[in-house]
């Protein structure tokens, strides 16, 4: 009688398939398999997990444990909750070859498809927790959020919306409050004054800050190349300078073509004992003004915009206006 011959593999035992094999007895039992399933998508806290699997906490705590021990899952603290999750880029090679094929087998079970609907439902509330918050919170929200955090940690953040490769002027830049902002977010800062005694002031205030330049200069004659800034900044200055005007044409000099001027300013105003007190030049500018000045000093596509009013500030109201350099 012919038999047909018997090929028996041998497999080698190498250190991948220790791994596995090791991993293997980690996922003897299908609870555990199915409890990967959620927490390879979302992070999860025992209570949850045990309401996903309706198990006891003490069942899911023990299963955590072991998969903890085999590197299956990690966790992290969030106040006095802790997170469960699986992340596969974190598994070594012998789990993220054998899950795959774990995940295949479980995911069409009945138990897992349980598992799946009670985990909606548990996301639900998690979602209905923070809708119920801001309903009762929106009237209040503003405040709330000022209290915790104060009322300008969005405008420093969306200082990085700034393009990294610019080159900016900080033009008047006092004790360099401005460029102290800047200066983090892009490439390079000039800051110019024509105060010995700001640009000292700005000189210990932006002591080791990288790429900030600092020169004493008049802003009716920058010391400053031309062509040289992708954006020009007058922040609360342009009402010292006696001729406006040339002020703005050595902006226009110094810029790129395409560059941008920015100018912040007070708007027209009555309060004359700023001319004795403050050294003001002039009361205030119009946006009729300001958009003269800009034009006639080779600007392009002007914009004024009237700034909010600040409840807590005493002083006059602020514009912030902008231009191009017409581009070459």
């Amino acid at each position: 009688m012919l038999t047909r011959p018997v090929i028996i593999s041998f497999i080698r035992i190498d250190g991948l398939m220790t791994q596995i094999l090791e991993h293997m007895a980690a996922l003897a039992d299908p609870i555990r398999c199915r409890m990967l399933l959620p927490l390879e998508r979302h992070e999860l806290t025992v209570s949850e997990l045990c309401s996903v699997l309706q198990l006891p906490q003490s069942t899911v705590s023990r299963h955590l444990k072991t998969l903890a021990d085999d590197g299956w899952v990690v966790s992290r603290r969030d106040g006095t909750s802790r997170f469960y999750a699986m992340v596969f880029e974190d598994l070594d090679g012998g789990a993220q070859r054998l899950w795959p094929l774990i995940r295949e087998q479980v995911s069409p079970t009945n138990g897992a498809e349980q598992d799946e609907r009670r985990l909606k439902s548990v996301l639900s509330r998690r979602r209905s927790k923070s809708e119920e918050f801001f309903a009762s919170a929106s009237g209040q929200w503003d405040h709330l959020r000022t209290e915790m955090f104060g009322d300008t940690f969005h405008l420093h953040a969306m200082l990085a919306l700034l393009d990294p490769t610019l080159v900016v002027g900080d033009l008047g830049c006092g004790t360099g409050q401005v460029t102290e902002l800047l200066a983090p977010h892009v490439a390079r800062v000039i800051a110019v004054d024509g105060s010995t005694d700001m640009v000292q002031a700005a000189r210990r205030r932006l002591k080791g800050s990288a790429h900030v330049e600092i020169r004493r200069g008049d802003l009716e004659a920058l010391p400053i190349d031309d062509g040289s800034l992708d954006t020009g900044i007058l922040t609360l200055v342009l009402h010292h300078v006696p001729e406006p005007l040339r002020a703005l044409t050595e902006l226009h000099r110094v810029l790129k073509p395409g560059g941008r001027a920015l100018v912040v300013d007070m708007l027209p105003h009555d309060r004359e004992e700023y001319q004795h007190q403050m050294g003001h030049v002039w009361l205030g500018f119009s946006e009729k003004t300001i958009t003269k000045h800009l034009e006639a000093a080779g600007f392009d596509r002007p914009v004024v915009t009237l700034l909010p009013a600040d409840a807590k500030a005493k002083g006059p109201s602020l514009f912030v206006a902008t231009a191009f350099k017409h581009s070459a």
